[in-house]
C-alpha cells in the first residue's frame, strides 16, 4: 500500500482541492478552536482507540480521524468527492427508509452529515449519532446548533456502542465500512442487529462494491487502506450472516450502494464477536500495518 507521501492525492490531488476550498478561512476556523478541550468535552477518557484505526492514515492525513485537522477539513472535501451533489447521495438513504421511526442512531456518524438530514426527515424522532472521534462530534454538535436540532452525540465503537439491546427502531450507517476492516464491518451488522427492536430496519450507504472491485487505483488516490478489502466483499451476505431479512441493494449515482434490511420480528440472538478479537483472529497480519 502507497505510504502518505507516496498517494497520488498528496502528488497531485491535495494542490487541487487546495484551490477548489478556503485555505485561510480553514485554518482560521482550525486555530480558533481549542481542541485538547474538544477531546475532554466530546471524548472518553478512558476510551481504548483500536489499532485498525490508530496505526492508519486517510485520505492523507496522518492520523485519520484521530487527527482533529480531519474534522475540520472533512466537510470542505466531502462536497467534492460524493458526485454528482452530496446532498443528493446522502438523500438517497432518507429516501429509503420505511414508516416513521422514533427513535434512531446513526453509527458512524462522521460530521453529522446524514444525522443532520435524518433529523430533518423525521423531527419527532430522537437521533443518535455516534462516532469515535471526538473532533467529529464537535464538529456534529456545531452544526446542529447552527441548524436549531436536538441530537445526542455520543462517544464510542460502532462495534461495541453502549446502547442497550433493542433500543432502535431505525440504525443507520454512512460511508463507513468502506474506511473499515471488513471484519470490524461484520461485527458492527451483528451490533446493529443487537440493537434494533424486532421488525427494525438498518439502511447503509456506502461505495458501489462491484464498482470500486475495478477501481483498485482509490487506494493510491485517497490513501484508503481498507477500500480494498470492502471492495471485495458482499454486504448483502454479511447482512444476511448478521441475522437480518428482506436484505435489498441498489446502485445509487453508480459509484454508491445503498443497502437496507430487517431484524426479523421474531429473532434470535446474535453473538457479538469482540472487536478486537476480530481483529486478531479474521483480519490479516499484513492489512494493519505499522506506520
Amino acid at each position: 500500500m502507497a505510504t502518505q507521501n507516496q498517494t497520488l492525492w498528496d502528488q497531485f490531488l491535495r494542490p487541487v482541492f487546495e484551490l477548489l476550498m478556503d485555505q485561510d478561512g480553514l485554518k482560521r476556523e482550525y486555530g480558533s478552536v481549542d481542541w485538547p478541550q474538544v477531546e475532554r468535552t466530546y471524548g472518553d477518557p478512558a476510551f481504548d482507540y483500536p489499532a485498525y484505526y490508530q496505526r492508519q492514515n486517510f485520505h492523507g492525513i496522518e492520523g485519520g480521524y484521530l487527527n482533529p485537522s480531519a474534522a475540520a477539513s472533512y466537510d470542505a472535501v466531502t462536497q467534492y468527492v460524493l458526485p454528482p451533489n452530496e446532498v443528493w447521495v446522502r438523500q438517497g438513504l432518507i429516501d429509503a427508509i420505511a414508516g416513521n421511526p422514533r427513535r434512531i442512531v446513526d453509527l458512524g456518524c462522521g460530521t453529522g452529515s446524514t444525522t443532520l438530514l435524518l433529523k430533518e426527515a423525521f423531527p419527532e424522532a430522537d437521533v443518535t449519532g455516534l462516532d469515535l472521534s471526538p473532533y467529529m462530534l464537535y464538529v456534529c454538535d456545531r452544526k446542529a446548533q447552527a441548524a436549531s436540532q436536538t441530537i445526542t452525540w455520543q462517544h464510542g465503537l460502532a462495534e461495541n456502542t453502549p446502547f442497550p439491546a433493542a433500543q432502535f427502531e431505525l440504525v443507520t450507517i454512512s460511508l463507513l465500512f468502506h474506511e473499515t476492516p471488513s471484519a470490524i464491518a461484520k461485527a458492527i451488522l451483528k451490533e446493529a442487529y443487537r440493537l434494533l427492536v424486532p421488525g427494525g430496519q438498518i439502511v447503509i450507504l456506502d461505495g458501489n462494491q462491484a464498482t470500486l472491485r475495478h477501481t483498485g487505483w482509490l487506494t493510491n488516490i485517497f490513501e484508503e487502506p481498507y477500500i480494498n478489502d470492502y471492495a471485495q466483499g458482499n454486504l448483502d451476505a454479511w447482512l444476511g450472516a448478521a441475522g437480518f431479512e428482506q436484505v435489498r441493494s441498489q446502485d445509487w449515482w453508480w459509484v454508491n450502494q445503498i443497502s437496507s434490511a430487517l431484524k426479523p420480528l421474531t429473532s434470535q440472538v446474535v453473538e457479538v464477536i469482540p472487536p478486537q478479537a476480530s481483529v486478531e483472529t479474521d483480519l490479516p497480519w499484513d492489512a494493519v500495518p505499522a506506520v
